[in-house]
This record gives structure tokens, sequence and C-alpha cells, in this order.
């Protein structure tokens, strides 16, 4: 018997665009003869089943169903490919433990945990995981400008907390931009963070539960034309992404060995994606993605193409993990 999938995409945050395109190439790519794909629209107005015409169907919420021409059908595991909220915040993986049903990414506590920049990083500290220097600030709670920089230096970043894909990030080089960067982050969040600037080489190291085992895909080099790694950078080609990194195996073996180990520390299922930058020789976290872009020019998907793994395949195994958990 083939198995019902519904493949989740769009959500609440900026980034829905980007997980529409993700959720059309799962559905594109999905072995037909292996599975019966749905994509199913997450929007805070509305969760529906959309067809082949664009017609769409009300899913029912109580258990997670839909019923077309009369005939009600339920899913045997959600392929998750919504980007921030509520795909990659913890809210959809939360819903469907409660309905007891497999779902691709990781679990309800380590996709709450990752997606708030801020609580990462002081959980993965303890063990040694290297980051930047940070300075956080609550909606509400007075700019010392002099207390920031006296902390984290200049120029640094200004980042909101709990948003994915660099919206509401600026570079901030002067005192007296601050004021606006951290307007900017607090129209896409209520907690903000603010980072010291690391000079080094960007690697983005994909992760994945994958037969049963945890892989880690061959790394690739961010070089950005933009001031740094920005929405434009990493959606609308202003940047080189290069898979396999131009880099020393010393620094391979160092980043791929932090990656498996916030893997395996955090208890992480299906596939995440760290950003790391290189600072003496050393590899310092940025943040890790739980929902990673899944179109074919996305990071993860050329890292998997490069590790030989097919989309099809890459795809096949997180729901075959998923239904085996």
């Amino acid at each position: 018997m083939k198995k019902n999938i519904a493949i989740i995409m769009g959500g609440y945050s900026s980034e829905y665009k980007i997980s529409l395109l993700s959720g059309d190439v799962v559905y594109n790519t999905l072995n037909k003869d292996s599975y019966n794909a749905y994509r199913i629209h997450i929007f805070e107005n509305k969760w529906v089943f959309v067809n082949d015409n664009d017609e769409e169907f009300p899913i029912d919420k109580n258990d997670f169903s839909v019923v077309v021409n009369d005939t009600k059908i339920q899913f045997d595991c959600v392929f998750n490919a919504i980007h921030g909220s509520p795909g990659e915040d913890g809210y959809m993986q939360g819903y469907f433990e409660l309905l007891k049903m497999p779902q691709t990414s990781c679990s309800m506590y380590q996709a709450a945990l990752t997606f708030n920049k801020r609580d990462l990083l002081a959980t993965l500290k303890p063990y040694g995981i290297k980051t930047a220097e940070s300075y956080h600030l609550n909606l509400g709670d007075p700019l010392n400008e002099e207390a920031i920089i006296a902390k984290v230096g200049l120029p640094c970043f200004v980042k909101a907390n709990k948003a994915g894909s660099s919206f509401g990030i600026s570079k901030v080089y002067k005192k007296e931009d601050l004021q606006a960067a951290v307007e900017k982050s607090f129209k896409e969040d209520n907690e903000i963070i603010i980072e010291q600037f690391l000079d080094g080489v960007e690697v983005s190291v994909g992760v994945i539960s994958y037969k049963g085992e945890t892989l880690v895909l061959p790394i690739t080099e961010i070089v950005s034309e933009n001031d740094f790694f920005d929405y434009e950078a990493k959606y609308l080609g202003q940047s080189q992404e290069i898979t396999p990194a131009r880099i020393s195996e010393e620094y391979a073996n160092k980043v791929r060995l932090e990656a498996k180990r916030i893997f395996e520390i955090l208890k992480m299922k299906g596939f995440s994606r760290s950003e790391f930058i290189f600072k003496n020789d050393e590899p310092y976290l940025l943040e890790v993605n739980t929902v990673p872009g899944l179109t074919k020019e996305s990071i993860l998907p050329q890292q998997a193409e490069e590790a030989n793994i097919s989309l099809e395949d890459l795809f096949g195994n997180a729901i075959e993990e998923a239904l085996n958990k």
C-alpha cells in the first residue's frame, strides 16, 4: 500500500514564499510509485490541501485530515517544508506529536531551542562549542549603546533572535546606526541578538539522519557578493555557494566534528544545516537551521548531490526515517 504523505509548506513568517518553492520541489520529486503526495498550504487564515488544479480543500485540524469528493483522506506521515514559524519553531512538531503522526523534522523541543538563537548558543556553550560574543535585547529594553559596543565591538550584527533567512539583520559600523538597526530587527521579533563580527571563511554544514545513521554532508563555502550573507545573497543569487568548500582538510575535519557533535548533543533528527565562521583556525557557530531550503539551488540539496544522494533518495529517506522512528 502506498503511503499518504502530507507536504506542509507556507507558514506565518516572511519566509513563506521560499517554503512554497521548497514544498513544490518535494512534491514533484517524491517517488509516485511509493507515495501519494499531497500539497498542504499552512497559513494563518487557512490550512488547505491544494490539488494539481489549484483547488483548495480545508484541513480538519482535529485529526489533520481532508475530505476530497466525499472521501476522507488521512495521512501516514508529514513532510515538513515550512521555514520559520510555525514549522521550524516547534509549533507544528508539538501538534503532530499530540496527534501521534510521524513527521520528518526534529522534535518540538529541539525545533523551539534551535529557532531561538540566544537559547541555542547558551545551551551549547557548556559543551565547548565556540560562538561570537553577543548582547541581547527584549522589546522595551533601554538601548545602552556604550555597553553594547563594549561587549561586541564594531562592526557588529544586529539580528532578530527568532527569525530565519536573514530577515531583520543589519551590519552596523557606527554607533549612530545602532538605533535604526535595532528597530529593523524588532519588526521581525520581540527579542534581538547583537553579535560580534567574525572576519573569516563562512561555511554551511548539513547533517542528516540517513539510513539510521548521523551523516555529515559535504561542506559548502559561502562567499557573499553583498556585505554579508543576507536575504538577497541567500535567495536572489547574490552569493557564491561553493561545494565542496575550498578549505584545508584540517578545517574540514574540525567543522564536520563540531556539526555532528551539535546534532548529537541536541538529539536531533531529520535535516539540519549549521552555519560557522572560522576565527583563529577554529569554527564558531552562528546558527542551526532545522528546516533548510529544499529547492534545487538550496545549500542542503547541493550538498546531497555532492554526496551522490539524489533528491528523491534524500526526501524518501526522510519519510522512511520518520515512519520507522
